[in-house]
């Protein structure tokens, strides 16, 4: 994986973050920092690909852009594009988290909930969401069954405004721990 960066007219391909960041640090308009290594070196080591913008100031930017290409032509003449996930594998992806999701195995589970809770404002007596995170362990049939039983848990417990999400999205994880006695 080869990073392919750019401020203006300076752009350079290189192979590892290291040689990234010594490039950036050869800019002095980009103020090159800790926190923005951090940042740069969480991104590469991600499975992120799209490209990352970095605000130096209002309208002014640097890019970064993960390639598999080996040289800057190869990289301007696109030949060496990463290839997405394919609609085959996302769906079959997809399919396998809701089979597991509706999976027959009654024990304990660990279920995590992150969700849009109504409370009131003290001061002004207002309403507002707020997001919120909860976590319950309960005895279910299986994975559908332990969203089932912490929403109807939170239902009773927190105003009727609150959202709640899909067991299917990426807001509700449960994890299997065991078989009950």
């Amino acid at each position: 994986m080869n990073l392919y960066l750019r401020y203006f007219d300076r752009e350079i391909l290189v192979t590892n973050v290291d040689d990234a960041i010594s490039f950036l640090c050869n800019i002095d308009e980009i103020g090159m920092n800790p926190m923005l290594e951090a940042d740069i070196r969480e991104y590469v080591a991600s499975d992120v690909y799209y490209p990352k913008r970095y605000k130096i100031r209002p309208r002014i930017y640097f890019i970064i852009i993960k390639t598999e290409a080996a040289t800057m032509l190869d990289f301007k003449e696109k030949r060496a594009l990463h290839t997405p996930v394919s609609s085959d594998e996302r769906s079959r992806m997809l399919s396998s988290a809701i089979s597991r999701l509706n999976e027959d195995q009654f024990g304990w589970y660990e279920g995590a909930v992150d969700f849009k809770r109504v409370l009131q404002v003290p001061g002004t007596g207002k309403f507002q969401y707020r997001d919120t995170h909860f976590v319950a362990q309960c005895k279910a049939a299986s994975g559908i069954d332990c969203y089932n039983r912490i929403i109807d848990h939170l239902r009773q417990r927190v105003d009727s405004r609150s959202q709640f999400p899909s067991a299917k999205g990426k807001n509700f994880r449960f994890r299997f721990l065991g078989l009950c006695k």
